[in-house]
């Protein structure tokens, strides 16, 4: 009887790109790149039975060793999608460099 491979379980992507959601952290890009885009939630809003964020902190971090990482860029956005736009931008913009 043959057997089935296993393939790895795919999580949410954006722009091709995994992110990973901690509690109020989420995590966007490559975990083997050299930085990855960090996106702090802040404060959010009921609206109906969603949690939907207000308030966002966007940094680009070195990805070399764990907990050692360096802050390179920081900002802060009203909403995840502002901020997720705008890290984006920065990642792509590293990797290329």
């Amino acid at each position: 009887m043959a057997t089935k491979k296993k393939t790895p379980k795919e999580g949410l992507l954006y722009k091709g790109k995994p992110l990973i959601r901690r509690g109020n952290l989420l995590y966007y890009g490559n975990p083997e790149d050299k930085v990855i885009i960090m996106l702090e939630v802040l404060s959010s809003t009921k609206i109906i039975d969603l949690d939907v964020s207000t308030h966002v902190v966007v940094k680009l971090q070195t990805n070399d060793i764990p907990g050692k990482e360096k802050v390179l860029k920081k900002a802060e956005r009203d909403g995840l999608y502002s901020a997720l736009d705008v890290g984006e931008f920065w990642l792509e913009e590293a990797l290329t460099e």
